[in-house]
């Protein structure tokens, strides 16, 4: 992990926002520096994909007033999303183009000159190992296959600033090995806010973490403050209202995943999804497999 500057890149200044009678979030702040890779964690409903889709611009808060790099987003909204790749959970593709074409339109969409788009494709196809998949129609890839080109698509501009919503949902173990190295990699020179409810991925990932509980903060600092002589797993049931439960009664598999559905509050902004990307040597994934079968059965080289 990457050592920071002490320079604020993303800030919540008392963050609320409210539907109705109903506060989704509320007064929350906190600030991730330059260089981190910041886990936003907390209990299904407590706010993390509100306060991610606010950060980025996807919402406007009740109250308070979200900065990325030094832009506030409410009035320099555009100049923000150009620092930022925003992956929400499950954002959807156009399934009927081919990850290639996709590319070529984002770069289109984002202003980049036809060279530079030719640049950063090819940078961010080795990147996230689309090279076997590349002029398939994106509905016949698997769902593994689907979230790197999202995140192909999502730094294709290349934006100092990361903010993801559980990038590894649904994943299986071989991706999240893939995506979990990918994110450590893009720490040594990006700014990085993950919302995960994998306490082993702020373990593997994180030097800074955040906790939100019933639309507020509860926690705000290191992984080892957090612990504070416990186990990551005690320390997420006392800062959430549940030290007393022990884990196999509260949450069944806690440690490898707290996730579930979804409160209505906080589904995901329709924008690309998270992703895995093959860096390490491992036995074939289904992916590969997959790729490996569909180019057999459709024909050409891709």
């Amino acid at each position: 992990m990457s050592e920071t500057n002490g320079m604020a890149t993303i800030e919540a200044r008392g963050l609320s926002k409210f539907y109705g009678e109903f506060a989704a979030i509320r007064d929350v702040s906190f600030s991730v520096s330059q260089g981190q890779v910041a886990a936003f964690l907390g209990p299904n409903g407590a706010g993390k994909s509100t306060t991610l889709k606010i950060l980025t611009g996807y919402l406007a808060p009740s109250e308070g007033s979200a900065w990325l790099g030094g832009l506030d987003v409410a009035t320099d909204r555009i100049e923000a999303a150009a620092r930022i790749g925003y992956l929400p959970e499950n954002g959807p593709l156009y399934p009927e183009m081919t990850p290639l074409e996709l590319l070529q339109f984002f770069g289109e969409a984002r202003g980049l000159a036809p060279d530079r788009t030719k640049q950063r494709i090819d940078a961010v196809v080795t990147q996230c190992h689309l090279e076997a998949v590349l002029e398939k129609s994106i509905f016949k890839l698997s769902k593994g296959y689907r979230q790197r080109v999202g995140m192909a698509q999502v730094l294709l501009h290349e934006p100092d600033i990361l903010i993801m919503d559980e990038p590894t949902s649904g994943l299986d173990p071989n991706q999240i090995r893939y995506v979990r190295q990918l994110i450590r990699d893009l720490g040594a020179t990006k700014t990085i806010l993950i919302s995960t409810h994998i306490l082993q991925e702020v373990e593997a990932m994180a030097d800074h973490v955040i906790v939100v509980n019933e639309g507020r903060v509860v926690f705000d600092g290191t992984v080892s403050e957090m612990e504070a002589g416990e186990s990551l797993e005690a320390a997420f049931y006392r800062l959430t209202g549940n030290s007393t439960a022990k884990p196999s009664q509260a949450a069944p598999n806690a440690t490898a995943s707290l996730s579930g559905a979804q409160s209505a509050y906080e589904q995901p902004a329709a924008t690309a999804p998270a992703v895995a990307s093959a860096h390490d040597a491992a036995p074939p994934s289904e992916d590969e497999r997959h790729a490996e079968s569909t180019t057999s059965t459709e024909g050409g080289a891709l």
